[in-house]
């Protein structure tokens, strides 16, 4: 704020327009003759500053403007000056005197004449007449003027409405020299402290101060916080201007703690100002807003308060629902006070940061209680699945319903796995486990053995298969091996298996198959001495017969090659030719004859076909 001059004075009446060019000796040397101007000089030194005050509070630009005060014979004479960059609303400079004047009891009844001047001029280019029951107002023109008349006229108009600001005891005249109205020449600087903070209306404490010592009591004059200096309000005013300050500054709770304190201080300080000091209204005021801010530190101080604690209990972690919805209540306590702190109060910065965090931490709080309430819905879930679990056991019938079991108890297990050991949840997951985990491994190893099962049941149909194959191909020795596999697998199916039934409906086909492939395996092997002597029978230079042995007789079949050795010898009519078809007759004889043999030794019937399939030989054992 732009710092303000208040120059007082008071003088005694003259004709002319005179300013003395020493007042502050004049004023030295009145006080000096008489406490009645002594009085009189404080009274005006408080009003010029109460009117300054009003000026800064509800003047726009009001630190522009400088007020004097002086004294002409009982007429109040007030001038407002101000720089000519400044724009001025005049009705609203000599309302604002008005209203701070009609406050004031002692020149509620005084005629009063304001003037209104623009820095640096000789002439006020504004003037109203005020008496507090009724006044009346008198304004001059703008200065300058254009011609020459109406300048002249203004000034003998100013010259008849200014008194002229000078103060003696005595009525002789003042110097011949005339000048214009100053009464800003000479005068000191009132003001201490130029940043001092304007008040929005007039100090009731002023008031009384004037009133009081309008009456000449000098005693008040001395007294603390009236008309001297108030240390109580000095150092209120100063830790209400340097809070801002002092909060950047604080680092932690007890800093916090210790700025409250002081502020308690400094209020119960000013509490000891009188109602009838000039200081009161402002202390009044100053009261009120360190005692808000000492309000706000104390809703600040208990937050971080709740949020120390609820930090130090999240160092371990909670075991029931109850101990997090404690720390929820916590964290709540400290967020809604630094919520209630707009941004644009000197706390914001402070707890703004703070606030984030400890959202964060009621954040992660809440999703605690959320998981909390997820772990109970899913042991509820977990409990309903079992049920189901349980009669499908009871109802199971084949391998797709036991691995249908199998992985309901899975899911049930692994639903009561996660739930951690923090939750509420917890107890009664485990003791469930203890009790699921046991149906769950009878589960698995029933699907395992009906899985068994089922494959040795499928591997048992495969090896028959096989076993009947060898059968068809007279391959009695690979019969007999597969259906041996066949068997032994149908009696190890489990008698908890589902299979069983069925693989037991099988062991006595598949024995009696082996019994039979084992009985034509023997006699197979009884007939590899006759293979043998067929098959050297039917050999010689050309193959002469092929065979087959099996319980249905000797079948032999001429080849082309001996059928035609017979045929052409046979045709021949030569002597040398005959004698070769007696070889090929004799050759055909012992043929019959020797596959004879064999038939009786194997105890077979014996069939020889020629190359057309027509039996030309047969012969049965006995014969």
């Amino acid at each position: 704020m732009v710092g303000y001059t208040v120059h007082l004075y008071s003088t005694n009446e003259h004709p002319s327009f005179s300013v003395l060019t020493d007042t502050e000796n004049i004023i030295e040397d009145q006080q000096e003759g008489s406490m009645r101007v002594a009085v009189q000089q404080e009274d005006l030194q408080l009003l010029s500053r109460t009117l300054q005050e009003q000026f800064l509070a509800e003047v726009p630009s009001g630190e522009f403007f400088q007020i004097k005060c002086a004294v002409n014979k009982d007429e109040l004479m007030i001038l407002a000056q101000h720089p000519v960059s400044v724009k001025v609303d005049t009705q609203e400079i000599f309302a604002v005197l008005e209203e701070a004047l009609q406050s004031l009891p002692p020149y509620q009844d005084q005629p009063v004449q304001c003037f209104l001047r623009i820095v640096g001029e000789k002439l006020p280019y504004a003037k109203r007449s005020l008496t507090m029951k009724g006044y009346r107002q008198v304004e001059s023109p703008d200065i300058p003027q254009d011609n020459e008349d109406q300048e002249n006229e203004d000034t003998e108009s100013f010259s008849s409405l200014a008194l002229p600001l000078s103060y003696s005891t005595t009525t002789d005249t003042l110097e011949d020299e005339e000048e214009v109205f100053d009464p800003l020449a000479g005068t000191p600087d009132l003001l201490t402290n130029s940043s001092q903070r304007p008040l929005k209306k007039i100090l009731l404490g002023a008031v009384v101060g004037i009133s009081l010592l309008g009456s000449g009591g000098a005693y008040l004059v001395t007294r603390p916080c009236v008309m001297s200096v108030c240390q109580e309000f000095q150092t209120a005013q100063q830790l209400n201007t340097q809070f801002r300050q002092l909060i950047s500054r604080a680092r932690s709770e007890k800093d916090l703690t210790t700025l409250q304190q002081q502020l308690e201080t400094t209020t119960t300080a000013l509490g000891v100002i009188p109602a009838w000091s000039s200081y009161y209204q402002q202390a009044a005021e100053l009261k009120t807003n360190l005692s808000g801010r000492s309000e706000k530190l104390s809703q600040v101080n208990k937050a971080l308060q709740a949020a120390s604690v609820a930090e130090q209990k999240m160092q371990t972690p909670a075991t029931s629902q109850g101990e997090l919805q404690a720390r929820q209540q916590l964290w709540r306590q400290a967020i809604t006070p630094l919520e209630a702190i707009s941004p644009n109060h000197e706390l914001y910065g402070l707890i703004q940061p703070k606030l984030l965090k400890y959202r964060i931490h009621l954040q992660t709080i809440n999703q605690q209680l959320l998981a909390q309430e997820k772990w109970v819905k899913k042991l509820a879930d977990a409990k309903g699945v079992a049920s189901v679990a349980n009669k499908w056991e009871t109802t199971a019938k084949s391998l797709k319903d036991w691995q249908k079991v199998q992985s309901t108890w899975q899911v049930v297990i692994n639903a009561l796995n996660v739930i951690p050991p923090s939750s509420p949840a917890s107890q009664e997951a485990q003791q469930l486990l203890l009790e699921y985990k046991p149906k769950l491994a009878r589960a698995r190893d029933r699907v395992t053995i009906e899985q068994l099962a089922a494959k040795s049941y499928q591997q048992i149909l495969v090896i028959a298969s096989q076993a009947k194959a060898y059968e068809q191909k007279q391959e009695w020795q690979a019969a007999v091996i597969y259906w041996q596999q066949a068997l032994q697998a149908a009696k190890q199916i489990s008698n908890n298996s589902l299979y069983y039934n069925q693989a037991q409906s099988l062991i006595t086909p598949y024995s009696a198959s082996l019994q039979q492939a084992q009985e034509k395996l023997i006699l197979n092997n009884s007939w590899q001495q006759t293979r043998a002597d067929l098959n050297k029978t039917c050999s010689s230079e050309i193959r002469i017969c092929n065979f087959t042995v099996d319980d249905k007789g000797i079948i032999v079949k001429i080849t082309p090659e001996y059928e035609q050795v017979l045929q052409s010898t046979v045709s021949e009519n030569n002597a040398q030719d005959s004698e070769a078809a007696v070889g090929v007759a004799n050759h055909w004889q012992t043929l019959q004859e020797a596959l004879t043999v064999i038939s009786e030794n194997a105890n077979l019937p014996l069939f020889i076909y020629n190359v057309q399939d027509q039996v030309i030989y047969m012969r049965t054992p006995g014969e």
